[in-house]
């Protein structure tokens, strides 16, 4: 990352404190939030825009260039969200670059998909390709030769072993496993701490060990 590239972010909670430590850490600037609700901004100083018509707004009125890029700080089973957020943000010619904890161990011989976060102590091995918008949480490894769709978000702990693929906008819970060479299905939710033995089928929720569909 340049040194003082500036950012926005949507989404102002939690998150978007943990993406701001990251990017002061490598040097960078936050100029502006937005949120779907009129709360607080989650780091002070930086101005609050609320919706889509607060960030339109922000965009006519601030005079950025193509050095501002953009995060999305929206976590758990909302890929969607975060796909469309970008969206916007191309639409506006804003940059969506990929990013990473410092202390993230992400092999050279992987490919990472624009906005997609990997934060601190996350593992991404070699070999795997992760999509837009993807989340691999703290403490969070992707094994050897994973591959991950769009919107994806793998919680705190959460094990994908390899040769795992996770569809679109799938979500991993806190904690749990995904054993060697299986398929995890577009919309699917994995239950926090739960030891994946078998495929799961799209749009389906397991939980527990072995998992089993709810």
């Amino acid at each position: 990352m340049p040194n003082q590239e500036q950012f926005v972010i949507w989404g102002s909670a939690g998150h978007a404190k943990v993406l701001s430590d990251i990017i002061n850490t490598q040097g960078g600037t936050i100029i502006a939030l937005f949120d779907n609700r009129n709360v607080p901004s989650a780091i002070p100083n930086v101005p609050l825009y609320v919706g889509q018509s607060g960030f339109e707004k922000w965009a006519m009125d601030f005079n950025y260039t193509s050095s501002v890029s953009a995060l999305v700080a929206i976590g758990g089973n909302s890929g969607r969200d975060r796909i469309a957020i970008q969206q916007l943000f191309t639409k506006f010619g804003i940059n969506l670059p990929s990013i990473a904890h410092p202390s993230a161990s992400i092999s050279n011989n992987s490919c990472i998909g624009a906005g997609t976060q990997v934060l601190a102590q996350g593992v991404i091995a070699a070999g795997s390709t992760l999509g837009k918008a993807c989340i691999v949480n703290h403490h969070a490894s992707v094994d050897h030769e994973c591959t991950l769709g769009d919107g994806v978000h793998i919680a705190p702990g959460a094990v994908l072993c390899g040769c795992v693929t996770v569809g679109d906008f799938a979500f991993i819970g806190a904690g749990a496993v995904v054993l060697p060479r299986l398929t995890i299905g577009k919309e699917a939710i994995i239950g926090a701490g739960a030891v994946v033995t078998k495929d799961v089928a799209p749009g389906s929720t397991v939980v527990g060990n072995p998992a089993r569909q709810i």
